[in-house]
């Protein structure tokens, strides 16, 4: 168990670098979901479930949402804003 948990702890800190050195917005979202969901489970080897749905929620659930709706927002996951354009154009024909 005591390995398990090192191997979590040490996961931890490579996802933290990571997304501290990643270049493209979308893999830094994804690596801190990722670092929330490992976060949860080492809340619930500590024995505290209440803080691990919590992390579960708020840091893999509504923050990465928030990140994805934001990404979307300045154009980062390849969905373009040009629908709204054309439907201005559509319009004032």
């Amino acid at each position: 168990m005591i390995i398990v948990e090192w191997l979590l702890l040490l996961f931890l800190i490579v996802c933290a670098i990571a997304v501290s050195i990643s270049k493209n917005l979308l893999n830094s979202v994804i690596i801190f979901m990722s670092y929330s969901l490992v976060m949860a489970v080492i809340w619930v080897l500590l024995r505290s479930p209440d803080l691990a749905i919590t992390e579960a929620a708020v840091g893999a659930g509504v923050t990465s949402v928030l990140f994805f709706l934001a990404l979307r927002k300045v154009g980062q996951l390849g969905h373009k804003h040009n629908n709204d354009e054309e439907m201005i154009q559509n319009d004032s024909r």
